[in-house]
This record gives C-alpha cells, structure tokens and sequence, in this order.
C-alpha cells in the first residue's frame, strides 16, 4: 500500500483539472463542457500521477527502507501493515 500516493493524489488532481482548465480558457473555450472534461481527465489521472511521483521521491531518499515488498498482504493490508 502506498499511503504517500494517497495524499499526493488530492494535490495532483486540483493541479492537473487546474492546469486543463486554464489550458482550455486560453484556447478559447469557455464552457462547461470545457470544465467538465478537465475535471474527468483530472480526476482519472490524479492516482497514476501520484503513484509516479510518491515512488520517485522514495527511491531519491536515502533514508528510505521498506520493511515489505510489494506483494507480501494482497490487496487491501491490515492498517499496521509496514508502508511499500
């Protein structure tokens, strides 16, 4: 379980529907249809995106050691579970 990705998730989907929203307002769209698509795109992506980054700031941390490997509680671990 990667709690990290967790929290970065909430950041990234308002800064991605963010970003697709000013984007689209540049080109010239201003409706909700416009909005609405940078709010599904976000909200899709916000979870990979996340996941991307929490392993890339945990492999660039020397103080980093997992006490589990990915695999070792299934798919939903106990809430004691050591972090992957």
């Amino acid at each position: 379980m990667d709690r990290l990705s967790l929290y970065i998730s909430m950041l990234t989907g308002s800064v991605l529907t963010g970003g697709l929203a000013i984007a689209a307002f540049s080109l010239g769209y201003y409706n909700w249809i416009a909005v609405a698509i940078s709010a599904v795109i976000g909200f899709v992506l916000a979870w990979p995106v996340a996941y991307v980054i929490s392993q890339r700031i945990k492999k660039q941390d020397p103080e980093w050691d997992p006490e589990a490997e990915p695999g070792d509680y299934g798919y939903i671990p106990p809430r004691d579970a050591p972090e992957v």
